[in-house]
């Protein structure tokens, strides 16, 4: 049966992957979970995708932990499973191999926030808010959001964060880091998509392997990202990647008149 929690599209060579349960701020559930891992796995195998937006049906971008359905009861079984789920959402992300962009038009809360982190890049709505509430429900932070929150914020902010669950806006995520750009909500397609168009004139090549000495340098020492970096550029050079992409560039510098 086909899930519809998360829609795929593709506009040119931009895929756009939308969480889609709007009724419930798209809020986590198994079936949305395994959609979102299917959709990323579709962009991923896509030779023709070269960047993709992440994005939310509706006024958030996730909710996080679909309460409702928490208050219901589930077996530990099932929080096993859903735990397996959200890990392996940034696993797949962390071998996408293409950079993901978040387009958040509301919330993103607890998971959903960490889906937002595990992107590249994230750019929020005016109206966005971000959080952690995990603390006020007893739960914990599962998507190595700790990790990435730690990274882009600093220690003592992310600590801030988590603790207290406070929520903050889009401005103050834009001062502390935790988002790239802010835009009037009717323009944060048009954002995100003019974004994801910039990059995806770049080398797909020298793209994932540059997300890949990025994400790997967090935790390298200098020797171990210089040895990976010279592996990287002769990879290029190995491949003739950079000879139609020099001629390109060469092209667009010559004289207009």
């Amino acid at each position: 049966m086909t899930n519809k929690t998360v829609r795929y599209e593709r506009t040119d060579n931009v895929a756009i992957i939308t969480l889609n349960r709007p009724e419930r701020l798209n809020a986590i559930t198994r079936e949305l979970l395994a959609g979102l891992i299917d959709q990323l796995e579709t962009a991923r195998k896509d030779d023709e995708v070269a960047a993709v937006i992440l994005t939310g049906a509706g006024r958030a971008f996730c909710a996080g932990e679909d309460l409702k359905e928490t208050s219901a009861g589930k077996t530990f079984e099932q929080w096993v499973e859903e735990t397996d789920g959200l890990q392996q959402v940034q696993r797949v992300i962390l071998g996408l191999g293409k950079p993901l962009i978040a387009a958040i038009p509301g919330y993103a809360l607890g998971g959903g926030c960490e889906f937002a982190l595990s992107c590249d890049i994230r750019i929020a709505a005016e109206e966005a808010q971000f959080g952690f509430p995990e603390t006020e429900v007893g739960l914990t932070i599962t998507t190595a959001g700790t990790k990435l929150l730690s990274q882009i914020v600093g220690l003592g902010k992310a600590k801030e964060l988590v603790f207290t669950g406070d929520f903050v806006d889009a401005r103050e995520a834009l001062r502390i880091g935790l988002a790239n750009q802010v835009v009037a909500q009717e323009n944060l397609l048009e954002a995100a998509l003019a974004l994801a168009r910039k990059i995806s004139e770049k080398s797909p090549l020298a793209l994932k392997l540059s997300r890949i000495a990025i994400d790997q340098g967090l935790h390298s020492s200098f020797e171990q990202t210089l040895e990976l970096e010279a592996s990287h550029l002769l990879t290029c050079v190995a491949a003739r990647n950079q000879e139609r992409f020099v001629a390109s560039k060469l092209q667009k510098m010559k004289p207009t008149s």
